[in-house]
């Protein structure tokens, strides 16, 4: 028994000590209502309710586990009869001394009983330095995580040191303490952002800091770095909205990797237009004259020191800041327009005429909306019975920043024209005007007017961007009716054809280097592109999708890319309707799609008996079925998907068996994953948090959690039973390792000798030289087993014969698009082994792969998946 002098001045009232066994008596048998009155009554009987209440406590250890005791049961009552009771409230000395015996219980209780204490004992009116002493204990003991909840609490936080007290709770990833610890106080939020930015400023050394707390319990090394920094950064930013130029490191970083992605689309991709770019990277760099010097220092590696001059220029760097060659190629720059660029820009234009996809309306019947009296038009059309309209959206890239996208254009297609509303410009005049309501409740009647035929490619996705654009739309996709989204079309008709989806131009020949300036590298087309191509015949132009879509004035190219984009939905819809069975759909198309809606309610059900989870815990968002079986079996050419980047050992695995992966690099955000997504058609794979944010942001059965304890390989295989995909022999190593291509160039033994023996006796064409990444090693990613051998009909093989005639430059050969044959990677004694005698060469990166062991470790991991070619399902 534990006496203080404070419960020895009792003598006259009852022992608390005896009051406590008698009410864990009735603990114990579960009497609730009669322990209820006994606490009252026991309470009533004290000459000390609250010193009684912590000699209780002090005798008692089984109020410190968590969930609710018999001692927050009590301390919870003990605080509603002093309500009725306030004449027990203790004030002066005797308070203090209560209080300094509370703090003791304090630094040991969970949770659910800080509050209840801290309100009876008043805590809020004790000596502020002598609770910033107690927890300054705290602190110095090592219990960083219990100082940082009682300071919070206590409401503390003004008089602390953010730095001392967050950085151990960020050490051991306690990220949500932390968020709390600053989350009323705006002042200690910017300190605390400063601290994260300046962690992450190019230069500072991380071990500095970890360095300080060496044998630190439950430390996350592994957590702690600038990755995961750079993300706290962003969510705090957009948590507590707080002004990203407080950040500039941060920032800076997210900056520069935008200006890589850019580069990549422009130079490599070669996927977008030079004004769309020039857009971009002006948007991206501003004055920022650090971010002017890597741009710069890119414009060298990629392009030549006459543009980097130019930008320069542009840019008003001064020549200090300038490499010797770009100051130099200054001087000498002339500003002036130049002819031939002018030439070669009418000439783009009309190969894209003959390539691409081509609105059948005149120009004059595009009309650009900004004004209310404007949309009124459109409204009057729009509205009417029977009619049928395409409904797409655009919204500014957001290149991994913070925040949803905010829908800058809303396109709707008639038969005869194209409305584009300016929805920025709406928002505005909205405001100004007071009429919020009127734009919305005409969207809202649209979509849920099931007499009007509603078309789109993955709305679901565009309609959650629309309600974070506009809140008054927010229930929309709920209400929705006569919605058909050809997304799902699209899924029927790569499972009716598979010959059609490889989309790209072929690349049968190898060329010389110098035709590739002229030809570019055009991508294998996608999404609703390769839609387009397969039922209109020509795939759309998408150099404009990662237009700035929120500068005004829109330019010509993106007013007619954005009217092309909800024009097409009308043209494949009214093909497919007269001809379903030509696709390979069932005959009954128009009557199982018309005013029909693709668009389910997101409210959360209970799970009856058919619907099922996903094998990790979570539900796989779609993953409802009306019965409980599994999906229609479908082939890795069938599947594309992108994985986290917490995934990418699943990635490789999947690629491995042929499907088409994306996988998100180290620094990317996880939100890339859902613009990847809804560009692309691909499913998201992720897991534990991040699957909550992702899986609203796509439609429905499009996101994926993966259960992140399990293995590289179990995932994979968790992830093939579950889309029911049936993986064959033909299918394993059908795509690039490195690239995720699936086109090969076929090459003979004696053949690739020769280039072999060309490269190294070419002057300056060492491995090095054929793009050999540093950290592959040939002998393991080369040797890859291709499984042409196999397959009776290998789809990816383009080439069994070697262009005659053709001139081999030692390692300079290229392919059409410009893509060196990396043969000087092959390693010594391969070429002697005479069971090859054929090596497969990606179109892409220019790989060289032939068959080894691996294709035989790989067939016997996923022998449980693969299936025979009598039981393929095509």
């Amino acid at each position: 028994m534990n006496q203080d002098s404070d419960s020895s001045d009792q003598p006259t009232g009852q022992d608390p000590l005896l009051l406590l066994k008698t009410l864990q008596l009735l603990w114990t048998k579960k009497e609730m209502k009669k322990l209820k009155e006994e606490i009252r009554r026991g309470f009533a009987g004290l000459e000390d309710p609250l010193a009684g209440l912590l000699d209780m406590l002090e005798s008692s250890s089984d109020w410190k586990g968590k969930g609710h005791s018999l001692g927050y049961y009590i301390t919870t009552e003990l605080q509603l009869w002093i309500k009725e009771h306030p004449a027990v409230q203790q004030s002066g000395i005797k308070l203090k001394k209560l209080q300094a015996r509370v703090l003791r219980i304090l630094a040991q209780c969970p949770a659910n009983l800080l509050d209840p204490l801290i309100s009876i004992y008043q805590l809020h009116t004790a000596d502020r330095n002598y609770l910033l002493g107690h927890v300054s204990h705290l602190y110095h003991k090592g219990d960083y995580k219990e100082a940082a909840i009682l300071s919070i609490k206590l409401k503390l936080q003004p008089d602390q040191d953010v730095e001392k007290m967050c950085t151990p709770l960020l050490l051991q990833d306690k990220t949500n303490l932390v968020e709390d610890y600053v989350g009323e106080y705006p002042e200690l939020q910017s300190k605390l952002l400063q601290i994260l930015d300046t962690w992450c400023e190019p230069g500072f050394n991380i071990r500095d800091i970890t360095r300080q707390y060496q044998g630190l319990s439950r430390y996350k090394p592994d957590k702690f770095n600038r990755k995961m920094l750079s993300k706290l950064v962003f969510r705090l930013l957009d948590r507590f909205n707080v002004d990203p130029a407080l950040c500039p490191n941060v920032i800076n970083q997210r900056h520069l990797r935008t200006l890589n992605y850019l580069f990549y689309k422009r130079f490599v991709e070669k996927t977008m237009t030079q004004e769309n770019w020039t857009d971009h990277v002006q948007s991206t760099v501003g004055e920022n004259r650090w971010l002017q010097g890597h741009l710069i220092q890119l414009l060298i590696s990629y392009c030549d020191l006459k543009t980097a001059a130019r930008w320069a220029q542009r840019c008003n760097l001064p020549k200090e800041m300038l490499p010797y060659g770009v100051a130099d190629e200054l001087q000498k720059l002339q500003i002036q327009e130049r002819v031939e660029e002018a030439t070669k820009a009418d000439n783009y234009e009309e190969s894209k005429k003959k390539d691409y996809y081509q609105l059948p309306i005149p120009r004059a019947n595009i009309h650009f909306l900004q004004t209310w009296e404007e949309t009124l038009q459109c409204w009057e059309k729009v509205l009417r019975p029977g009619q049928v309209v395409g409904i797409d959206m655009e919204w500014r890239p957001s290149f991994g920043m913070v925040g949803k996208p905010r829908v800058s254009l809303l396109q709707i297609a008639l038969n005869d024209e194209v409305f584009l509303l300016d929805l920025p410009r709406l928002l505005e005049h909205a405001e100004t005007e007071g009429g919020k309501e009127k734009l919305p409740h005409f969207i809202q009647m649209l979509y849920s007017d099931a007499a009007i035929t509603k078309l789109g490619y993955g709305m679901s996705g565009d309609l959650s961007s629309l309600a974070a654009t506009w809140p008054a739309l927010k229930d929309t996709d709920k209400q929705a009716q006569g919605v058909v989204d050809l997304l799902t079309v699209d899924k029927q008709l790569q499972k009716s054809s598979i010959d059609w989806k490889k989309g790209s131009r072929k690349v049968d020949v190898l060329s010389l280097e110098q035709s590739n300036e002229d030809r570019g590298f055009r991508q294998p087309e996608k999404g609703l592109s390769l839609l387009v191509q397969h039922v209109l015949g020509k795939p759309l132009d998408k150099t404009e999708q990662l237009s700035n879509w929120e500068k005004r004035p829109l330019r010509e190219e993106q007013i007619l890319y954005a009217a092309s984009d909800a024009y097409c939905l009308l043209e494949i819809y009214e093909k497919l309707c007269k001809d379903p069975a030509s696709f390979g759909l069932s005959s009954d198309l128009t009557a199982s799609l018309v005013g029909k809606s693709s668009i389910k309610p997101t409210a959360k059900k209970q799970l009856n008996k058919q619907e099922v989870l996903s094998p990790s815990g979570q539900q796989c968002k779609g993953s409802k079925k009306e019965t409980s079986c599994r999906p229609a079996p479908i082939s890795p050419k069938e599947f594309s998907v992108v994985c986290d980047n917490m995934l990418q050992g699943l990635g490789r695995y999947l690629r491995c068996l042929g499907v088409d992966v994306q996988m998100l690099e180290n620094e990317d955000d996880h939100r890339k994953a859902a613009e990847i997504a809804r560009q692309e058609g691909r499913v998201i794979l992720t897991s534990g948090l991040p699957y909550q944010t992702l899986q609203s942001q796509v439609a429905e059965g499009r996101c994926f959690s993966v259960n992140c304890s399990e293995k590289a390989k179990e995932q994979a295989l968790q992830v093939l039973k579950h889309f029911n995909v049936q993986v064959s022999l033909a299918d394993i190593f059908s795509r690039c390792q490195v690239c995720n291509c699936d086109k090969y160039l076929k090459v003979s033994r004696e053949r690739m000798r020769q280039l072999v023996e060309g490269s190294r006796q070419a002057p300056g064409h060492s491995g090095a030289g054929c793009l050999v990444r540093s950290k592959e090693k040939p002998s393991q990613s080369c040797d890859a087993a291709m499984p042409a051998c196999n397959a009776a009909q290998p789809s990816y093989t383009l080439h069994s014969e070697w262009p005659e005639g053709l001139d081999q430059c030692g390692a300079s050969m290229v392919l059409a698009g410009g893509t060196v044959l990396q043969v000087a990677a092959i390693p010594p004694g391969v070429l002697d082994k005479p069971e090859l005698t054929d090596f497969y060469c990606c179109t892409r990166c220019g790989k060289v792969f032939w068959e080894g062991s691996h294709f035989g470790r790989v067939v016997s991991q996923f022998q449980d998946v693969l299936v025979t070619a009598g039981d393929e399902h095509l």
